[in-house]
C-alpha cells in the first residue's frame, strides 16, 4: 500500500474539518472528539506517513513530509478549502498546510502543537516509538498524560496492536530521530503563522511533559490560547468534550 490513508466522517458536503493526529497516533486518535462533533459536519479524518494504515506510504518524516502528503491529497480532496485542526506533530504539519495554502486555509486549532518553542522530551519520544507490548505501552504512556488521568485498557490495546504489523515500529524509530536535532526540535516561523488570515486557536495541557507549556506563552500576534490545568500532552484523550466545542467555535 503506498497511498495515503483518509477516512470521511459526517456530512459529504461542506467544507471539512481535517484532523491530524500526532506522533505514534493514527486517526482514531480523535475518536473521542468525533463524537462530540457530532454529524453535522464533514471530517477528514488521516493517518499520517509512517503511521497505522498509511504505513506503506513511500516517505517517512517528521511534519514538512506529512504536511507535504495531506496538502497534496487536500488538493483534491477538499479544493474549496478546509479547517485544520492538528495535534503534536500533526499540528505542526496543519500549520505548514495554512502557510502553503493561507486563502484554503478557513481555520487553525493546534493542539500542543511541535514548532512552538525548541524544548522537546526527546526521550520520552523514542522510548515511546521503540515500546512493544501492552505492560510497555501503559508504562511510556505514562508520561504522556496528565498526573490523574486515566488511561483505558481499550486504548493500551489498540496501540499495542497497531505497533504489530510488519514494519510499524521501525518506522516509528526512523521518524522520531527526525523530531529533533541535537535535542532540540525545529521551530516554525510563528510570526508568519500569527500573520495568517484565519482564526488561530492554541490548546494546551499544564501538565505536558512532552512540549512544555511555556511554549504557548508570549506568541506573537492574536492567537487565542487554552490552558487546561490537569492535562497534559495528550489532548484528544484528555479533554475531547472542550477540545471539539473549541474546534467547533474556531471552524464556524
Amino acid at each position: 500500500m503506498s497511498s495515503l490513508f483518509v477516512r470521511r466522517v459526517g456530512k459529504n458536503d461542506g467544507i471539512p474539518v481535517v484532523l491530524l493526529h500526532g506522533f505514534g497516533g493514527s486517526h482514531r486518535t480523535w475518536d473521542d472528539v468525533c463524537a462530540e462533533l457530532g454529524r453535522e459536519r464533514a471530517i477528514l479524518l488521516y493517518d499520517l506517513p509512517g503511521h497505522a494504515a498509511s504505513l506503506g506510504y513511500p516517505e517517512l518524516g517528521h511534519a514538512v513530509t506529512a504536511a507535504r502528503a495531506v496538502r497534496a491529497d487536500l488538493a483534491e480532496r477538499a479544493p474549496d478549502g478546509f479547517h485544520l485542526v492538528g495535534h503534536s506533530m500533526g499540528g505542526a504539519a496543519a500549520a505548514l498546510i495554512a502557510l502553503k495554502e493561507p486563502e484554503k486555509a478557513r481555520s487553525l486549532t493546534l493542539l500542543a502543537p511541535g514548532g512552538f518553542g525548541p524544548a522537546v522530551n526527546h526521550r520520552a519520544l523514542t522510548h515511546y516509538a521503540a515500546a512493544r507490548g501492552s505492560e510497555e505501552m501503559r508504562r511510556v504512556l505514562e508520561e504522556f498524560v496528565g498526573f490523574c488521568a486515566e488511561l483505558s485498557e481499550d486504548l493500551i490495546l489498540r496501540l499495542a496492536a497497531e505497533r504489530e504489523a510488519p514494519g510499524a515500529g521501525e518506522a516509528l524509530v526512523a521518524i522520531s530521530e527526525t523530531l529533533h536535532s541535537g535535542g532540540a526540535q525545529k521551530m516554525l516561523p510563528l510570526e508568519a503563522i500569527a500573520a495568517l488570515p484565519c482564526p488561530l486557536k492554541l490548546l494546551w495541557g499544564e501538565q505536558d511533559r512532552i512540549l512544555p507549556a511555556a511554549q504557548a506563552r508570549g506568541l506573537p500576534g492574536v492567537i487565542g490560547v487554552h490552558v487546561f490545568a490537569d492535562a497534559g500532552h495528550m489532548l484528544p484523550w484528555e479533554i475531547p468534550s472542550a477540545a471539539a466545542r473549541l474546534i467547533s467555535e474556531n471552524s464556524r
